[in-house]
């Protein structure tokens, strides 16, 4: 599925994340030319140079269809676990990871899941699809050792409020996925009281760098209106 960059701020009628998902799953990793997906991997390939994983336990909240994990995997980690809201897209992440433990979840709640399990975590493109972003960052913690490490992206919160959406086309029809604004200086204050000492800050914003991404989709406009919006943005924590 051709991804549109027009889609991003187009209105579309809004589903919830798990229904949102298991709609888009049967084409989620069928988007070479998406913007978003790009800058994603860009960033977290990147924030990876200063970590190592290698013979961690690894969970990926939000994995979706684990399109992380091929890469993931070549740092030999200990085990990866899955978390996700959406069956659709933990039925593909099963079907190129059969021996994967993953758990199907609801908003932030990783019910059945021992405290201090895991000593690495990884969420991409997830936490502004949680209401609740402190009771979420709060069962991270819980989950994740002492002296565990975090790096999580995600949409940047000016882009949300500008009216950024997470859209797909399905059957002719462009739906976007409910998001909520977290500013990153609430996740800031959020992580300090819970201990967490920031690592590195990182974002991409709608510059040079992916001009040509609404160049080939005659998109100009957009870009000129857009130009110098921060998009996505990651952070890499360690916790105390």
């Amino acid at each position: 599925m051709k991804f549109s960059i027009r889609q991003l701020f187009r209105q579309a009628r809004v589903k919830k994340p798990a229904e949102g998902y298991d709609t888009w799953a049967g084409s989620y990793d069928d988007q070479p030319h998406n913007l978003i997906l790009h800058l994603d991997r860009e960033i977290l390939n990147n924030m990876l140079q200063d970590v190592t994983i290698l013979n961690r336990k690894l969970a990926d909240i939000g994995c979706g269809t684990g399109r992380h994990w091929t890469e993931l995997y070549k740092r030999n980690p200990v085990s990866i676990t899955g978390f996700d809201v959406s069956t659709g897209m933990l039925e593909k992440l099963k079907l190129k990871f059969p021996e994967a433990p993953v758990f199907l979840v609801k908003d932030h709640e990783l019910s059945g899941i021992a405290t201090n399990q895991f000593d690495f975590l990884l969420s991409t493109l997830t936490l502004a699809h949680i209401k609740n972003a402190r009771k979420a960052l709060e069962e991270w913690n819980r989950v994740l050792q002492s002296g565990g490490e975090l790096i999580f992206t995600d949409y940047h919160p000016d882009a949300l409020q500008r009216n950024a959406s997470r859209t797909f086309h399905h059957q002719g029809k462009t739906y976007a996925v409910q998001s909520h604004v977290h500013p990153v200086e609430q996740i800031r204050q959020i992580a300090g009281q819970l201990g967490w000492t920031e690592i590195r800050y990182t974002e991409r914003k709608i510059d040079e760098s992916v001009k040509d991404f609404y160049l080939q989709q005659g998109a100009e406009a957009l870009y000129q209106q857009y130009q110098g919006m921060p998009l996505i943005y990651g952070i890499h924590f360690k916790k105390q």
